[in-house]
């Protein structure tokens, strides 16, 4: 992890569970416009979000354990790019279930499910 990951950064790493590992890795590195690396380990299979420059994350294969609309909501950063990232949420198997909306001082989120059901906000300082 990088320095980043510092006292000031209250969430430093992410497991995002998954049924179809392939299949999510399209959505995410779609969706967020990150590299997205499939990793194996003799016993198992996962993918890491590009986090040299900032926190990270992983998709990691756990059936059983992928949430829908409840639960804890990770914000993801789209700043910048935040209705492209909408644009792309469909063609990945995933779904809109709350459009671009404004949350005051803080920015704008939209929240989806991704392609295995899971529940994330998109977040951006700006509505573009």
């Amino acid at each position: 992890m990088s320095d980043n990951n510092s006292k000031y950064n209250r969430v430093v790493w992410v497991d995002i569970p998954v049924a179809d590992l392939d299949r999510s890795i399209k959505f995410y590195s779609s969706v967020l416009a990150v590299d997205v690396s499939k990793q194996s380990m003799p016993d198992s299979s996962f993918a890491v979000f590009y986090h040299e420059d900032g926190n990270g994350g992983c998709l990691v294969v756990k059936k059983d354990e992928v949430s829908s609309r409840q639960g804890i909501l990770v914000y993801m950063n789209v700043d910048g790019r935040i209705r492209d990232a909408v644009s792309e949420v469909a063609k990945h198997g995933g779904s809109v279930v709350e459009e671009v909306h404004g949350i005051g001082p803080h920015g704008f989120r939209a929240i989806v499910l991704d392609s295995e059901g899971n529940r994330i906000a998109l977040h951006s300082q700006t509505d573009a």
